[in-house]
């Protein structure tokens, strides 16, 4: 990484649209930080790695936790769901903290990851249940709330002009950066070795996270790439497209003015619903394979392979929501995520194990693409100025879509796999339908626009 002590000062002025929306142009990314942009995508990807094992890989842990321990399997999917709980439920505070100056983005990734070895050391040695639910549970998930809404708030500002496929990449180590772990505590990590296990992979995620956060910096308020005009259609035919199909929004909304316009709502419902069958299916895909008779090897390569789908298909539909338009692709990864959990049914009771394989992949792909779009139609929606108080408020929804784990264990045990997992399907299916009604607040809908025979900028 190429960077200076001192960066640059460079002359900017700022313009204003049609829309009233201003943006800070002429300052690049070497003027303001010493270094190119691009490492305001690959640090947040680290960082967001650095945490990914703590929700992924942590139902790959449960029986040796269970046999170590002797907590009982329900206290350990309760354990899971206060995990998201709070790293949904500090989402919010900490997006306000961050917007005001009182929480550099230095420091909140510095809390992460004191929060997330705190995580690792409560679950190797914590004496009771109720001490590792306090530093699993709360300080682990409230680091990895901190750090992920720091990453991912991060690269957007920085990405202004096409955000989806570098939020999407992002967003994707949050799954996949767990792969390793998933191999390592369901086939390696056992009662003789756990506390080893688990703390050396707390050291070396802590050691990610901090060393990725001491190199983070926001740009300035409004800041918009030098080399992109705000007010014209730009030279480059990527980011054209991208602001084509997802144009700015046309001021940046204060998190009151979003929560007015409704859309707020909507996400949050449709972010609840979504990941939700997400975390569930994370939680029980495990025993549906081991019920249906697979082995546990094979079952954990499902889960590994369900993570790197996850991670992957994050970037993916990132890419496409840049090409074919964000809330295009939301809608199809709501259908594909609820028919995904009624191929896991079908393969799981005919016994078909490729089946299996392929429905757990696909679910995988629609579990991890939904959080890059919500977290890009934010931004689309409301602006960068105030993204992570208003993402905040979205991904709240965390904190009824947890019960995943723990609610999820109780219909399984009235309704069994069938039944669970095809309300999941149902749950999802229904979310997209809800979707159909997010549209851009401040923009007039299609069928309302008439020709502007004067290009934007022009006048």
């Amino acid at each position: 990484m190429t960077t200076t002590d001192v960066t640059r000062v460079a002359a900017y002025r700022e313009v204003t649209d049609r829309n009233g929306r201003v943006y800070r142009v002429g300052e690049s990314d070497i003027d303001i930080m010493g270094r190119k942009r691009k490492w305001m995508v690959i640090l947040p990807w680290i960082g967001m790695m650095g945490i990914s094992s703590a929700e992924y890989a942590f139902a790959s842990a449960e029986d040796t936790l269970h046999e170590a321990h002797h907590w009982s399997s329900g206290s350990i999917y309760w354990m899971m769901t206060a995990w998201v709980f709070c790293q949904a439920a500090v989402a919010f505070p900490a997006g306000r903290l961050r917007e005001s100056g009182r929480l550099p983005a230095r420091w909140a990734m510095m809390l992460g990851s004191a929060g997330t070895l705190l995580g690792y050391l409560s679950l190797a040695y914590a004496p009771h249940v109720s001490l590792a639910f306090i530093g699993f549970g709360v300080f682990s998930g409230m680091g990895a709330g901190m750090v992920y809404a720091t990453c991912v708030n991060m690269v957007g500002k920085w990405y202004p002009e096409r955000r989806g496929g570098k939020t999407g990449f992002v967003n994707g180590g949050f799954a996949y950066g767990s792969v390793p772990f998933v191999f390592i505590f369901h086939g390696y990590m056992d009662t003789s070795n756990f506390r080893w296990v688990l703390i050396s992979a707390g050291v070396f995620l802590a050691a990610m996270v901090a060393i990725a956060g001491f190199y983070f910096r926001d740009p300035p308020k409004n800041w918009w790439p030098a080399a992109v005009d705000p007010l014209n259609p730009p030279a480059d035919p990527r980011a054209r497209r991208s602001l084509e199909k997802n144009p700015p929004a046309v001021k940046q909304y204060s998190p009151m003015e979003a929560w007015k316009t409704g859309r707020v709502a909507l996400m949050w419902f449709c972010l609840a619903c979504t990941s939700g069958v997400n975390i569930f299916g994370i939680a029980f895909q495990v025993d549906i394979g081991e019920e249906a008779g697979f082995a546990a090897g094979i079952v954990a390569a499902a889960m590994s392979l369900k993570a790197i789908v996850n991670g992957t298909g994050r970037g993916v539909i990132g890419w496409l929501s840049d090409l074919y338009g964000r809330k295009q692709c939301l809608l199809y990864v709501c259908a594909i995520l609820g028919l995904a959990q009624f191929g896991i049914i079908w393969s799981a009771e005919i016994k078909n194990l490729p089946l299996f394989l392929i429905f757990s992949a696909i679910s995988g792909f629609g579990g991890g693409a939904i959080f890059p779009m919500f977290a890009a139609l934010t931004a689309d929606y409301f602006g960068e100025n105030n993204n992570a108080t208003n993402y905040g408020m979205v991904y709240s929804s965390k904190l009824v879509s947890g019960l995943g784990a723990g609610m999820g264990s109780v219909v399984v045990g009235v309704w069994g796999y069938n039944g669970a997992f095809s309300l999941a399907g149902s749950i999802s299916i229904f979310a997209g339908f809800v979707a159909l009604f997010l549209t851009p607040p401040g923009r007039p809908k299609n069928k309302r626009v008439t020709p502007n025979p004067r290009p934007l900028g022009e006048g």
